[in-house]
């Protein structure tokens, strides 16, 4: 069994970038403690949806805010999904980044975000789709990695299901006017897999849009484990992988496709 604490942090116009950095990472300090693993919202830095911010402050991946990140993880000996961030390689490509960080300060796994929302206007504007899937062991068991718009699609998770993962791990930034699908989306995900669905998302609002929170857990039967509210705040829960492989010996389903 393991604990993992989703922390729906705010990311609001009227805040500068310094000042969220510092506050969010304070949080992140005084909740390590208290879980084997925290995961932070997508581009939570800028707001999911401040495209001119995250072109603005895109870095590579060593950047100040990661190293520090890093070390609250190696001082805490706790994993970190920190969320995602703008990641500028030295030719211009930028992605849309999540960073996991083991217990010893290292980055384990990256993953840059496949399906980019906004249609023709919105974050391929800014950066580019990733290509690859992530599947790593975590305290959640075997785990895929998965941001945001990646929950509408559902072939992506029976992909990392078919490469063993037994929890579906996501960071987003999922507004409002649809935070109904996200919570149908992360049920049916879980469902459909027989695996853990953990979310965070965030809230606050920023570019004429307001990010809708609910981050939740999905056990692998369907049953929501946790679901925050439309606040800022730090949501728990307990998690044990095993009960992935125990529901699909139980129930099948995944051998029925054809």
């Amino acid at each position: 069994m393991s604990r993992v604490a989703l922390l729906q942090v705010a990311s609001n116009a009227d805040e500068s970038v310094d000042h969220r950095v510092d506050r969010v990472l304070g949080l992140l300090v005084d909740t390590l403690p208290d879980c084997d693993i925290a995961v932070l919202p997508e581009l939570w830095m800028a707001g999911a949806f401040d495209l001119p911010l995250i072109r603005d402050i895109a870095a590579p991946l060593d950047f100040p805010v990661l190293e520090r990140v890093r070390a609250m993880a190696a001082d805490a000996g706790t994993w970190v999904h920190a969320g995602s961030y703008a990641e500028r390689l030295a030719d211009g490509t930028t992605y849309n980044t999540a960073v996991l960080i083991d217990p010893s300060g290292a980055i384990v796994s990256t993953y840059r975000k496949r399906h980019l929302f906004g249609f023709a206007d919105g974050e391929r504007t800014v950066m580019s789709a990733g290509e690859g899937l992530v599947v790593v062991d975590t305290p959640l068991g075997r785990t895929g990695l998965a941001t945001c718009y990646d929950l509408r699609f559902p072939e992506m998770f029976r992909d990392l299901t078919e490469l063993g993962a037994q929890t579906l791990l996501l960071c987003s930034g999922w507004p409002t006017p649809r935070i109904e699908h996200w919570r149908v989306l992360a049920r049916a995900r879980a469902i459909e897999n027989l695996a853990w669905l953990v979310a965070a998302n965030g809230v606050g609002s920023h570019a004429g849009i307001t990010l809708g929170g609910h981050s939740v857990v999905v056990d692998p039967q369907g049953a929501v484990v946790v679901e925050a509210s439309d606040a800022e705040e730090v949501v728990f829960a307990d998690v044990d992988p095993n009960r992935s492989d125990t529901w699909r010996e139980a129930f099948p389903a995944l051998g029925d496709r054809r």
